[in-house]
């Protein structure tokens, strides 16, 4: 239609140019539409869908950009798009414009409203003031704030801003429901040709969107440094349209949504988390994997989650450190197995939560003390604990980053007094359980020990402050600790003492009992991550063999002692048997002064000793002969061990989304008025993460994220409380320059409103 060569004025005085063959007249009357000097398209003044309709048309028979018919319409080039979509699905009158504001009078006259604040004068509830007067409790609640000079009177639209606690934007913009996603197929054909370094994030429109929840994230996965210490650790992924970013924002959402392993791709909707990815759609599982394996071959998993636990302990206020008494942090540190179900050969690890020893690997791991996991190490099979912490105490003074003393706190798999005097040494005081049979301190020496926990609660404990010497060794060198006793209740209605022993002398005996007791919140990790972010899960099925040269304990020195320790007990029997056949032939008979032991006699009593210690004797030479440690290779041959890195990889992306899901859940019981936020803080972010909502990108500069209200109206004013305040912290988009904002919608009203 427009393939004739244009002219080169406008035909009609007045008119405006748009594009090369359409002239726009328009003024107080209405409007006319010239197209190569023929008129096609008229509306008077109060007629806007036909003028409505004509943009569109323009755009669909390309008459001209869409970008010179909005312009010469005043409009943006969205709204152009919002009526083509409106214009396809319901026609004509799609395109009238909605009255804005209350489609009807309001109810809250200036009578209703007087009502309202003496009844709410005499004490009555809000719900009963609503039910007195015929009005909903919001509508209750408009009324009380609006007297209280507020500024809108009855009948007026609320402004743009807050209604009660719920943070709300009337003037919301339609958006098409679920359109097709930004089409990327140029950007995946560049990719697959090797031209593209990464597919950037792209929005469009879109309402309704599925796992639009995920976005609240954002701001809490920026503390936890995960994707800025990925690209100073590992640069950037081989060109290809899936980025770095986009690989670990895409591992991070699918934990928060309930699918941590890279199988969880197949049971979520790719598209609905490319939308969130600002892409097409999500990866798929072969790519995922693929993209992890390269990361691993780097051999720079280690080197990540020792950069984040660098950032973590020094952003987060959990860590425990504030500096004062010259600490650094406290620091919890314990061992995990994860045990193995596959049919390589792996080593056999004791598993003290299944009671039995299984194929498995050893973990170390260090938490906050909050409990938030902020360091693992994957341990040598058969490695205890005493071993472990003092190899891991260079990589926590790096982290820690100063020569202030560091706590660290750990359970009675750690006891050795060697390792305590060289932790305290080193910059470390100790914080465990006395283990072993020891004297109760008296009674006396008890007092009322205080501490005042981080949410304003006062706790207290009976308990003595003293000091004991730990032999060590059998040298007769001691080394001298702070022991803090406790008097705690036993199952069958009587007492006994627990001891925790230290080497800090700057906190109180009350402090202490509660880091000690703190301990626990590390184990609940451990349970939570195994049932929601698959802990023990095998992220990779490669394996590599063992170091058959690696010196490992010898189980058959093990077994030559147990045989010592028996040869022992029938040594004590055989002597103390014996002793009282000697005494009974020693002792004369009842009435008679004389008494005959014979050489023969003596032998025979004795016998059974000498053969004991003979027993004993063999056993003990036995057992010396025996080395102690010997080669993997003799002992276990064809030994493997798992794959490590992507274990690590793994690892850092599940901390990293446990953390973010505990940030967004202290900011919850913080920074908003939720009555129960303390029991359902948690509840109420995982309900958030997993919503749906809109997305806006409308505004230029903003990523407008508009999520959809909760059930209850509680609810939904504290997650608003809590979206106003990620709002503030001016969060950008990974990758872009959009800053993301949050916004609940507002909810309809009640028939009775």
């Amino acid at each position: 239609m427009t393939a004739q060569l244009p002219l080169p004025v406008p035909m009609i005085g007045g008119a405006a140019l748009v594009g090369l063959a359409v002239s726009l007249v328009e003024g107080g009357e209405g409007g006319r539409v010239f197209i190569h000097g023929e008129l096609a398209y008229a509306w008077d003044a109060r007629d806007t869908v036909t003028r409505r309709f004509t943009a569109v048309k323009l755009a669909e028979i390309k008459a001209a950009s869409v970008a010179e018919i909005a312009g010469a319409f005043g409009i943006e080039p969205v709204t152009l798009w919002r009526w083509r979509q409106l214009l396809a699905a319901e026609g004509v009158a799609g395109l009238a414009p909605e009255r804005m504001g209350p489609k009807g009078p309001s109810r809250l006259t200036g009578t209703v409203m007087a009502e309202i604040v003496a009844l709410r004068a005499s004490g009555l509830s809000l719900r009963a003031v609503g039910a007195a007067v015929g009005v909903s409790e919001f509508s209750v609640r408009r009324a009380l704030r609006l007297k209280a000079g507020d500024g809108n009177e009855p009948g007026t639209p609320e402004p743009a801003g807050t209604v009660g606690t719920i943070s709300v934007t009337v003037a919301q913009p339609v958006l098409p429901v679920l359109p097709a996603p930004v089409d990327r197929s140029g950007e995946r054909a560049a990719a697959r040709a090797g031209l593209l370094e990464c597919a950037a994030p792209a929005f469009a429109p879109a309402a309704r969107v599925p796992l639009a929840g995920l976005f609240l994230a954002l701001p809490a996965l920026e503390t936890t440094g995960l994707l800025a210490c990925s690209r100073a650790t590992f640069g950037a992924l081989p060109d290809g349209f899936y980025g770095l970013d986009s690989l670990l924002l895409d591992a991070v959402f699918r934990a928060l949504a309930g699918e941590p392993r890279a199988e969880g791709a197949t049971r979520l909707d790719p598209e609905a988390l490319g939308r969130v990815l600002g892409l097409d759609r999500a990866p798929e599982v072969k790519t995922i994997r693929r993209k992890l394996t390269h990361l691993a071959g780097t051999g720079k998993a280690a080197e990540l989650i020792t950069a984040m636990a660098i950032k973590h302990l020094g952003t987060s206020t959990g860590a425990g450190g504030s500096g004062e008494d010259g600490l650094a942090a406290v620091l919890y540190v314990d061992g995990h197995v994860r045990a193995y179900q596959g049919r390589k050969k792996i080593g056999k690890v004791h598993s003290t939560r299944l009671k039995f020893p299984v194929p498995a690997t050893e973990e170390t791991w260090v938490a906050d003390a909050a409990g938030a996991p902020v360091l693992v190490v994957l341990a040598e099979p058969g490695a205890a604990l005493t071993g472990e912490l003092r190899r891991l105490l260079p990589s926590l003074r790096t982290i820690v980053g100063d020569d202030r003393r560091v706590l660290v706190g750990f359970d009675r798999g750690g006891w050795s007094p060697a390792l305590f005097k060289h932790m305290s040494g080193a910059g470390f005081d100790v914080l465990t359980w006395r283990k072993g049979a020891t004297t109760d301190i008296d009674e006396h020496l008890f007092n009322t020990a205080a501490h005042t926990v981080g949410h304003g609660k006062a706790r207290s404990w009976t308990a003595a402050d003293t000091l004991v010497d730990l032999p060590l060794g059998g040298t007769g060198e001691v080394f001298q600790m702070r022991q803090i006793s406790r008097i705690v209740p036993t199952r069958g209605g009587g007492s006994r003492q627990i001891h925790i022993l230290t080497t800090t002398e700057s906190l109180p005996a009350g402090e202490l009992i509660y880091r000690m007791g703190s301990r626990w919140r590390q184990e609940n990790y451990f349970r939570y991550a195994r049932m929601h972010f698959a802990l023990d899960s095998h992220d990779a099925y490669a394996s590599t063999d063992d170091d058959a040269e690696r010196s490992v304990p010898n189980p058959a020195k093990k077994k030559a002692y147990q045989q010592v320790l028996a040869a022992r007990a029938r040594h004590a029997q055989a002597k103390a048997e014996t002793d009282a056949a000697l005494l009974a032939a020693r002792t004369p008979l009842p009435g008679s002064n004389e008494v005959t032991v014979t050489s023969a006699a003596h032998n025979t009593a004795t016998a059974p000793l000498w053969d004991a210690e003979t027993a004993l004797e063999a056993a003990e030479a036995s057992h010396q002969g025996i080395p102690a440690r010997v080669r993997l290779g003799d002992l276990a041959p064809g030994q493997q061990v798992l794959d490590t890195e992507t274990k690590l990889l793994s690892h850092a992306v599940r901390m990293a989304a446990f953390n973010t899901a505990t940030t967004l859940d202290r900011e919850a019981r913080t920074n908003t008025g939720y009555a129960r936020a303390a029991e359902e803080a948690h509840t109420l972010v995982r309900q958030a993460l997993t919503g749906s909502g809109d997305i806006d990108p409308t505004q230029p500069g903003y990523l407008t994220i508009r999520l959809d209200p909760f059930p209850t109206q509680r609810a939904t004013a504290a997650i608003a409380e809590l979206y106003q305040h990620l709002t503030n912290t001016q969060t950008r988009y990974p990758g872009t320059d959009l800053v993301l904002r949050y916004e609940v919608k507002n909810r309809k009203p009640s028939l009775t409103e």
